[in-house]
């Protein structure tokens, strides 16, 4: 199962240095064939927030370079020098919409992949861990968001699979799948 969620900044870059190159990738959208060269190669943690209807917090936005193209994705980014995923995860959470919770809340991973794509022009190679945790209540903000994330992202929503489609695309064709198994996974915690 895979997608990805925009990290906003340059893969290995902290948020705090804000250098002007591509952003994180947020996920196998349609687009270009990949750029010539090797893949930038990254680790990732990938968090699906389920409210109690069973929908899961996706954000919404674009490649840099195909800004006709939006799509949804999930929320998450690259995991910092000794920092495990699972840390990572709810590092990414807060930072990307507000949301704190515990790292232990997420659990054991949900789903683990390795994806190739193309975002910003450069060509991706990302492991990725997904994890799920159950939101009971939560005002999401995008405040948190660094520069390349503002750029990128215009909002977020609280999904179902069937809200996803044709004309309200996912990143990835497999992210209706990790909502489903998200859902069931928060269900029997």
């Amino acid at each position: 199962m895979s997608s990805a969620g925009p990290g906003g900044r340059p893969p290995g870059t902290p948020r705090d240095r804000g250098e002007s190159i591509p952003p994180d990738p947020p996920g196998h959208p349609p687009g270009p064939p990949l750029p010539p060269g090797p893949p930038l190669r990254r680790s990732t943690a990938r968090v699906l927030p389920v409210d109690p209807e069973g929908r899961v917090l996706l954000l919404h936005g674009w490649d840099p370079h195909h800004p006709d193209h939006p799509f949804w994705f999930t929320i998450g980014g690259a995991a910092e020098d000794g920092e495990s995923l699972r840390d990572a995860a709810a590092r990414e959470l807060y930072e990307e919409t507000r949301i704190s919770v515990d790292p232990a809340q997420l659990g054991e991973p949900l789903a683990q992949n390795t994806i190739e794509f193309s975002w910003g022009g450069h060509r991706i190679l990302q492991d990725q861990t997904f994890y799920a945790v159950l939101v009971t209540s939560a005002e999401v903000s995008l405040d948190g968001l660094d520069q390349w994330e503002q750029a990128t992202t215009d909002t977020y929503g609280w999904l179902a699979p069937g809200d996803l489609g044709a004309d309200n695309p996912p990143a990835h064709p497999d992210i209706p799948d990790l909502i489903r198994a998200a859902a069931a996974s928060v269900r029997y915690r």
